[in-house]
């Protein structure tokens, strides 16, 4: 009934928006929030990325382009000038100035939620005049332009006559006006807000940019069901759909009016595992934790048939990968990207050999409405274990329960996915591998607690490094350290599988972020 639901309330907004430039867009999730700096997770800023922007934007290449920001330079080894962009409005009329971008970026460093650990490297905002400020980082900082890619600006006046001066933790359900509401400079504004439902978006007619296409409006709305999303786009109620269930493809390109659009994509799926607690939770082992001795990590690697999914899950739409970054992230280490290879006997011999002959037992947290397959891999993970004597209890849920649960570190065993914000090693080395230390932001994603301090000092080197030579050898070593530690499992590399309407062009971009300005409709 649900469902049944959804393509009716699709066919309602299709007959109230039937003209040419109304687009539909359906995907297995919604955003949680409307608040930028709420949740630092690629679907909550690839929506709210239309209506809020960041300094420095990204071109239809993923290269930096300005944003907020129409150039920027170093002035010192450890500050940053940012020349802002003049004439630009919030959605409410109000001018943007470099009040927004000292308040929004202090606002970010709240360690309530994810974008502490993005901004952790500043150590002051100052405004120069109302069109520049200088950002000055605690050590030398590279890459501060990449990494401040997706922290969006908010208006201070608005957040201030809204009681929303700060970010609120989705973890514990908490919300503000900022998270049903929006006011920000970007091409698209909010006009209505349904969590779970639909969203809806109006071009801002008062955009200080290009709009490359010709879209008027935007009706986002969340489809979990694959059938039911399918469905949607071949029978015309939705216009762009993703993600492409993979099995569906030959059927939507063979269909009258739908195309599939397939392409790399940056982000890592991988597992993690607690490391921490000094007994396992949601497991029948007591008064330990399997997880802390590397043994029983490397067996739950070597005990995955990775090329098996890749094959029946994936449907050769995936690379499996050794490492936390994959082919289009610098860093990218290729002559070290092979795996602990596949074998179960050698997996039990490692249980056994750490005192676990008969395997245990323990709850895998998984979402199934994020990722490419994601709750199918889950299931062909648990039956790979299972092989060596491990069972899993699968407790795969939709990433409104899953994300705050696997957040506050309530999790044993997980499946994460991961893209580099900066396009850099470094971004997901220390989110998904420091040593976790929540009021400094590192570590922010490091849902097991995994610690090693030497791998650490190398990410910490490697922030602040010019040389490029040096600083990719600073990367390899950090990479050597946790793969010998074993410190996640990586997965794979999926492949971005999106369809369309025949009369709708977009573009496709490899951080699957999907900017309406670029989306068309052919009259």
């Amino acid at each position: 009934m649900k469902f049944r639901n959804h393509l009716i309330a699709l066919a309602a907004c299709a007959a109230l928006g039937a003209h040419a430039q109304t687009v539909r867009i359906a995907n297995q999730g919604d955003a949680l929030s409307m608040d930028p700096h709420s949740l630092n997770e690629s679907l909550q800023l690839s929506v709210t990325g239309n209506v809020y922007e960041p300094l420095v934007g990204r071109a239809k290449d993923l290269s930096l382009a300005p944003a907020l920001a129409t150039s920027w330079k170093q002035t010192s080894p450890t500050v940053w000038r940012f020349e802002l962009r003049k004439g630009v409005k919030f959605h409410d009329g109000k001018p943007f100035t470099a009040d927004d971008v000292v308040f929004s970026l202090r606002r970010a460093d709240n360690d309530c939620c994810d974008f502490s650990g993005v901004v952790s490297s500043i150590k002051e905002v100052r405004k120069v005049n109302d069109f520049a400020v200088d950002i000055e980082t605690k050590a030398p900082f590279p890459i501060l332009p990449d990494q401040l890619s997706t922290t969006y600006i908010m208006s201070k006046a608005w957040c201030e006559e809204n009681q929303a001066t700060k970010p609120v933790d989705r973890r514990k359900g908490v919300e503000n006006a900022a998270s049903f509401r929006a006011n920000g400079t970007g091409p698209f504004r909010l006009r209505e807000r349904q969590p779970d439902v639909r969203t809806t978006f109006v071009r801002n007619g008062n955009y200080w940019g290009t709009i490359d296409g010709n879209v008027q409006e935007v009706i986002f709305t969340p489809i979990g069901n694959d059938a039911t999303r399918v469905a949607a786009l071949l029978s015309g109620q939705v216009d762009v759909m993703e993600p492409v269930p993979l099995q569906d493809v030959e059927r939507i390109n063979s269909s009258p009016n739908g195309k599939v659009l397939l392409g790399p994509e940056l982000r890592t799926i991988f597992l993690g595992m607690d490391q921490s607690r000094s007994e396992l939770q949601y497991s029948n082992v007591k008064g330990k934790n399997p997880f802390k001795d590397k043994r029983v990590r490397q067996a739950f690697y070597q005990a995955i048939d990775i090329e098996g999914i890749k094959r029946t899950v994936m449907r050769g739409a995936s690379r499996p990968t050794a490492l936390l970054v994959g082919p289009g992230v610098n860093g990218f280490q290729a002559d070290m990207d092979k795996r602990y290879p596949y074998d179960a006997e050698a997996a039990k011999k490692l249980l056994a050999d750490a005192g676990y002959p008969q395997g245990f037992e323990v709850t895998m947290n998984c979402p199934n409405d994020r990722y490419v397959n994601d709750a199918r891999i889950c299931q062909a993970v648990a039956a790979n274990l299972s092989r060596i004597g491990v069972k899993i209890n699968l407790a795969a849920e939709t990433k409104g329960s899953y994300f705050p649960k696997v957040l506050r570190r309530d999790t044993s065993f997980y499946m994460l996915g991961w893209t580099p914000t900066t396009y850099d090693a470094h971004n997901a080395l220390d989110a998904l591998t420091r040593c976790v230390d929540d009021k400094q932001g590192h570590g922010r994603f490091n849902l097991g607690s995994y610690c090693n301090p030497e791998l650490d000092k190398l990410t910490v080197a490697m922030q602040g490094e010019t040389d490029k030579a040096k600083r990719n050898e600073l990367i390899r070593q950090a990479f050597r350290i946790h793969h010998d530690d074993v410190g996640h499992i990586p997965l794979h590399q999926q492949s971005l599988a999106w369809a369309t309407s025949k009369k709708i062009s977009l573009v496709q971009l490899a951080d699957n972020s999907m900017p309406f300005k670029w989306i068309s409709v052919a009259k």
